[in-house]
């Protein structure tokens, strides 16, 4: 890319759980199920939607990048766009 230009966006999800200790005496309780449904429904759910809106933007093109990192931990999202000259 020549001539091009770079700017960083964070956006981060610190994700917790408040699990009353009565929880923990049941014996049918795991107390990874909240982890395992914020990976299995909520997060595939907003990263679908986060990747729509962008590709609704014209001039505007996204695509994933894997660095190595678990997707449970970072998922990368380049966002690139298409200078065009205004008339």
């Amino acid at each position: 890319m020549t001539g091009g230009d770079e700017q960083t966006f964070l956006l981060r999800f610190s994700l917790s759980a408040e699990i009353p200790p009565s929880a923990w005496d049941d014996e049918d309780f795991e107390g990874d199920e909240w982890v395992k449904e914020w990976e299995e429904r909520v997060k595939p759910g907003l990263v679908r939607s986060v990747f729509t809106y962008l590709r609704q933007q014209d001039g505007w093109i996204c695509h994933p990048r894997n660095r190595g990192i678990a997707t449970s931990d970072e998922i990368e999202i380049v966002v690139r766009k298409t200078w065009q000259k205004k008339r």
